[in-house]
């Protein structure tokens, strides 16, 4: 219980008294005594509940969560200085206290209200289209304000200052947008710009704009087909531009695979003629060396022609310019017991040192 309570509690104890003290007056007339006790009774009853009744109403308690504003009953001033949380002395019936929240506060606009101020906000976009906004303010009280507050609107403040402030501000709000803008996604921006434009108003009368929340956008039945039409429309293209480009994409490839192919070709066909060139040239070379020891060794093709014959052929060597008649059948017998007879070798001229070859085919 707070002192000013307790206050009010002895008054209405003093007052009690009083009514106590004329009723013992009334009762002592009726019945011939004195009435000295109740007059006493009723004096003391009616002097304590008149001074605490004013001591209580002259002791001002403000809670943590309000600030008060002292208004002067003679002259219609106002205190310069709200009086915060505490208990004040004032001046009864002179000072009148008027006791502000300074707790933040929420007004809600939507169409769950029935007409009024209450409802929906209604406004036109920059193309024309009717939107309806459900929103909420939340605010709350400048506490070094509060006089400006009392002075401007006194308790009328929410209906009167800070509804149609936040209708006016939405309805400025959304005629900055086109209601494509709205629609896909500019929420924020238009509570962001409406929250801006109803902090600056309502700061000057004393209060102080914690938020603006934009909760829902209503558009026009017909406006909502013609968008949803159009979105149908852009995922639709959308699609086909990914169809394209995928194609694109394939094709690409396949280009890319081509090239790859062709370069691939180009470097094989490229390999081969210079395996061609390498393996020519090799032979040249091989021939030129051939020529060389061929030139430096006339008996050279003789000598590789009796290495390459089969190993059934059979022959002699006999010399060119023999003066003798041989028997090819008698020298080629394999018989043992044949002795050639002997013969002087003749004498052969130096030029005529490579012997002539003749071959007998075998049996």
């Amino acid at each position: 219980m707070g002192i000013g309570s307790l206050f009010g509690a002895i008054s209405f104890i003093g007052f009690g008294l009083f009514i106590l003290g004329v009723a013992l007056v009334v009762m002592a007339i009726s019945q011939g005594r004195a009435v000295r006790s109740g007059i006493l009774l009723a004096v003391i009853g009616i002097i304590v509940g008149l001074v605490f009744s004013v001591i209580s109403q002259g002791i001002l308690i403000v809670e943590p969560t309000q600030v008060a504003v002292i208004v002067n009953t003679l002259t219609g001033d106002v205190e310069d200085t709200p009086r915060r949380g505490g208990t004040h002395v004032i001046v009864p019936i002179v000072q009148q206290p008027f006791l502000y929240p300074v707790v933040q506060q929420t007004v809600a606009m939507d169409g769950s209200a029935v007409g009024g101020d209450e409802g929906a906000v209604v406004a036109r976009t920059s193309d024309g289209q009717e939107v309806q906004l459900d929103i909420s303010v939340i605010y709350s009280v400048d506490p070094n304000q509060a006089d400006t507050l009392h002075l401007a609107w006194q308790t009328r403040y929410e209906d009167s200052f800070v509804v149609p402030q936040a209708r006016s501000v939405v309805r400025d709000a959304v005629s900055g947008f086109e209601a494509a803008e709205i629609y896909a996604g500019g929420r924020e921006n238009l509570s962001e710009s409406a929250f801006e434009r109803l902090s600056a108003r309502l700061e000057r009368d004393g209060l102080i704009v914690s938020d603006l929340l934009v909760r829902n956008i209503t558009f026009s039945p017909q406006y909502a087909e013609a968008i949803e039409q159009a979105q149908v429309a852009a995922q639709e293209s959308e699609r086909a531009r990914l169809q394209v480009q995928r194609i694109l994409q394939e094709a690409e490839q396949a280009r890319a695979e081509a090239q790859g192919l062709r370069d691939a070709d180009i470097l094989r066909a490229e390999g081969e003629a210079q395996a061609t060139v390498l393996q020519a040239q090799a032979q040249a070379e091989a021939l030129r060396l051939v020529s060389e020891q061929i030139a430096a060794n006339p008996a050279l093709i003789q000598y590789q022609y009796i290495q390459n014959l089969s190993d059934n052929v059979e022959m002699v060597l006999v010399p060119s310019n023999s003066p003798f008649l041989f028997d090819f059948a008698s020298l080629s017998d394999p018989n043992p017991d044949f002795v050639a007879p002997e013969v002087p070798p003749p004498v052969i001229p130096e030029a005529n040192l490579v012997p002539d070859i003749e071959v007998e085919p075998g049996d």
